[in-house]
């Protein structure tokens, strides 16, 4: 029997799946198929504490080997996402999600931060400090001293599990000083990584970008992503404490790419470009796919091989 449970604080969940933030949920409907799957668990869209429309259309293409984005954080509003959760849990006892919040400032990270703490969510919280698409907002995950700041404020008074999504880094100097930085702190995960930001396609036929904000720059998700997401998987799981889990996201459509982000060290493992190319019945078809894989190794749980990538 193939053991696909995995573990963040003090959550199980029977597999290791779920969606990417921003897929598949942003609004009930969707959410409802996403609890309704056979993921391990889910996310809710990036929350902003009101309503935001996000970045005019066309925001979202598909291109061969992934996607381009510029949505903008478009949601319903903390308020719809922190509700829906609290129904799900009430629904579903001993069930939880991962609800993701997303503030335009500090001010509304530590508003919503405030809220979830005061309120009944059992959950797990993730502080998304890498939303690269909204023109004219850096992304916080570049900037070391604003991260190191706002999870110091955050866990002067936040008491619940709480993770970070970070944007992807591509120099070692970087891992290692956004490692000290996050090792300070009793985070239950982070979650590695969101698209690589302002990449650019182009429609050569029409000699035109593809998306219409900020002039067709936008995120690259997909099969394009997935060397830097299992490098920074793996290079936060070799510096991290351990207590801090990884959830790798980027470039997963079947099993092997599963296996490749869990033998790199990550805890959970997120589908985004693929399943909103799909559908929820992505998840079936990986999950058999990694058992058969497994199987074929000998592995009967995660945990034998789970971070276990060897060097040559």
């Amino acid at each position: 029997m193939i053991e696909l449970k995995s573990k963040i604080a003090q959550f199980e969940f029977e597999n290791p799946l779920m969606n990417a933030s921003g897929v598949w949920c942003e609004n009930a409907e969707k959410l409802d198929e996403m609890k309704n799957s056979s993921s391990g668990s889910f996310v809710t869209k990036s929350a902003t504490p009101q309503l935001r429309e996000g970045n005019p259309s066309p925001r979202y293409v598909e291109v061969p080997l992934g996607s381009i984005n510029s949505m903008g954080l478009p949601n319903l509003g903390f308020d719809f996402y922190l509700n829906y959760s609290l129904k799900f849990q009430e629904e579903n006892p001993g069930k939880i999600n991962f609800l993701s919040i997303a503030g335009m400032s500090m001010e509304d990270n530590l508003e919503m931060l405030h809220k979830l703490n005061d309120s009944d969510f059992k959950g797990l919280t993730e502080l998304n400090l890498s939303c690269p698409n909204v023109p004219g907002k850096p992304q916080i995950g570049y900037d070391f001293e604003a991260t190191e700041k706002i999870l110091e404020k955050a866990f002067e008074f936040f008491k619940k599990p709480l993770g970070v999504k970070l944007p992807p880094y591509f120099d070692f100097a970087h891992f290692d000083e956004m490692a000290e930085i996050l090792n300070q702190f009793p985070l239950a995960y982070v979650n590695c990584i969101n698209s690589v930001g302002n990449g650019l396609y182009i429609d050569t036929e029409n000699e035109s970008v593809v998306i219409k904000p900020k002039d067709g720059f936008g995120g690259i998700g997909g099969a394009y992503v997935k060397p830097t997401a299992l490098a920074n998987v793996r290079a936060f799981y070799t510096r991290l404490n351990k207590n801090i889990k990884i959830i790798g996201c980027g470039g997963v459509e079947s099993g092997k790419d599963v296996f490749e982000h869990l033998l790199c060290g990550a805890e959970m493992v997120q589908i985004g470009t693929h399943l909103a190319r799909n559908g929820v019945q992505v998840f079936d078809k990986i999950l058999t796919e990694l058992s058969e894989i497994m199987n074929q190794k000998g592995y009967n749980s995660i945990d034998e091989f789970r971070g276990k990538l060897k060097s040559l």
